[in-house]
Formats: C-alpha cells, structure tokens, sequence
C-alpha cells in the first residue's frame, strides 16, 4: 500500500488537513473521500490503497477532527460543503464518496454541482434520512447512532494500551483493532500526551453536524434533487453490528431512490464499520467509483 502524503489546504479561518495519494500519471480521474461524524481521513486507507496509483485520491480531516480539529465553527454540513468546494477548487473535479456523515456531506457538495465540480457519487451507509423516533431530540439519537463511539469524546486515555482496549470492546471496530491501517486510523483520532491521550474530536461539531443530518425534511430534499448520478452502497448490519442496518430495499423504496437516481445495493456481511474496511466492501467502493467515472 502506498503511503499518502500530509498537506494542508486553506480554508475558512484556517487550513484543512488533507491526506493525498497520488496517481501514476497526469491527468487521472480525482477521488475525494469523505469520512463520518467521529471519523478521519486514515478510515479510508484500505479503499485509497486499492484506487490510488489509477486515481488521484484525496481524503480531508473535516472540520473539527483529527488534523483539522483546530478549524473554528461554525459547523455544519454546510460548512464541510464549502471545504469541500475548496478543496475542488484546489484539485479539480471528482467523484465524491461519503461514508456516513460524509455521504451527507457528499449529497450536500452535490446539489450545486456546477459550483462544487461533484461528477458523480458513491454513498456509503449513509447520505439519505436514517431512521427516527417522532419527537426524539437530537442528542438521544446521536447517543442511539453511536453509543460508545461518542462516549470516547469526554474520555481519557493513561497510555495507548487502554485506548486499544477501549476499541476491542466496541461491536464494530473490535474484530479490526490490530489490523495495522485501522491501528493507524485509530491512532489519528488522538491528542495530547499519556496519562492524558483523549479524542481531537470536537464535540461542539459534532453536535452541529449531527443536528443537520438528522434534519430529515432537509436531507430529503437534497437527496430527491440530486443533479449527478448516485450509488448508495449499504450495510445489512448496524453501527452495533445488529441486524437491520441503517438500510434495507423497503426503505429504499419507500423514498424513491431509484427515481431520485440513486442506485442502491447491500455489501454483504459488513456492518456500518467494516464496510469500508472489509474486502467485499473495499472492492464494492472501488467498483463504484470505476463504473461512476466510466
């Protein structure tokens, strides 16, 4: 796997940390990869090994996370929208893949594709309304979404080994722990020094983003009214690894996906984490992307 390199990209009251993988040649397709709500660029590293080389890939910390943790609010979907114009600006058009959070993002950039330079998408268990009791508020389903995952934001660390064992207890991440590239997402996400390693994740962004993307009305109308085609791929299994996931063909139906030209389809066995990471979803993101720029 080829390493990325580390630059950084103005932006909004300061500069965007971006990781970037090179193409072999002058002139190949640009990929931008977009990661979720508690995430980091390093989430992508087993999809950009496999594009990178016949790609030119691009994955930002957004705003509030890990290298970028020191960009000011505000926050919001919209905001990340505006880093990603920049950062198109910077490199040029893409295809833009979203996973989770950052397939909301994606649609976002999306609908005002002759400003952003969005050629086409690929969402990744994310990007269309996730499911949601009437009346409950914003940080219960939050807490519902992510569970321990949030819990980590207001937790310290004494040294790496308890961050390791903080991880191998999570239904997700934990079958994943040792693998040396998700190792090194993990190690991303960490500030300061031991006994006092912590999350960079900001939780104030989180709040603001998480409020824009349980706006269902909202989402909505962005997903319905997207200008350039859409794959959603989606998890059978959730953000605890329980079946149902965030995704299923009713729902899909039931919003109109295929009329809003959104093709979707399940990535089997994966949950909401190991599809990026597993090797069925790593080669359906990377098909995607290939038929997308096709």
């Amino acid at each position: 796997m080829r390493d990325a390199e580390q630059t950084m990209v103005p932006v909004t009251g300061g500069e965007l940390s971006v990781l970037h993988w090179r193409a072999d040649s002058p002139g190949a397709p640009l990929v931008v990869l977009l990661h979720g709500i508690t995430s980091n660029a390093l989430v992508w590293a087993r999809i950009a090994g496999e594009l990178a080389g016949e790609f030119e890939v691009v994955a930002p910390d957004l705003r509030g996370r890990a290298g970028s943790a020191g960009l000011p609010g505000p926050y919001g979907l919209a905001a990340h929208a505006d880093d990603v114009a920049t950062l198109l600006g910077r490199f040029g058009d893409a295809v833009v893949v979203g996973h989770s959070m950052g397939a909301f993002v994606a649609t976002l950039a999306a609908s005002a594709a002759t400003r952003y330079r969005v050629r086409g998408l690929v969402l990744v268990d994310g990007g269309l309304p996730f499911p949601r009791q009437p009346g409950e508020d914003v940080d219960a389903m939050l807490t519902a979404l992510l569970g321990s995952t949030l819990d980590r934001l207001a937790t310290t660390f004494p040294d790496l080994a308890a961050v390791r064992a903080f991880w191998a207890g999570h239904p997700t991440v934990g079958p994943w722990v040792d693998v040396p590239s998700v190792a090194a997402f993990l190690a991303r996400d960490l500030t300061g020094d031991p006994p006092a390693l912590r999350s960079a994740v900001v939780p104030a962004a989180v709040r603001a983003d998480g409020a824009d993307l349980l706006a269902e009305e909202r989402v909505l109308q962005v997903a319905r009214e997207l200008p350039v085609p859409a794959t959603l791929l989606w998890a059978p299994r959730g953000m605890s690894d329980q079946p149902p996931g965030l995704y299923d063909e009713p729902r899909l139906a039931g919003f109109g996906a295929e009329q809003a030209g959104i093709t979707g389809r399940s990535v089997p066995d994966t949950n909401h984490d190991s599809i990026v990471w597993a090797p069925q979803g790593v080669a359906a993101i990377a098909g995607a992307v290939r038929a997308t720029v096709a």
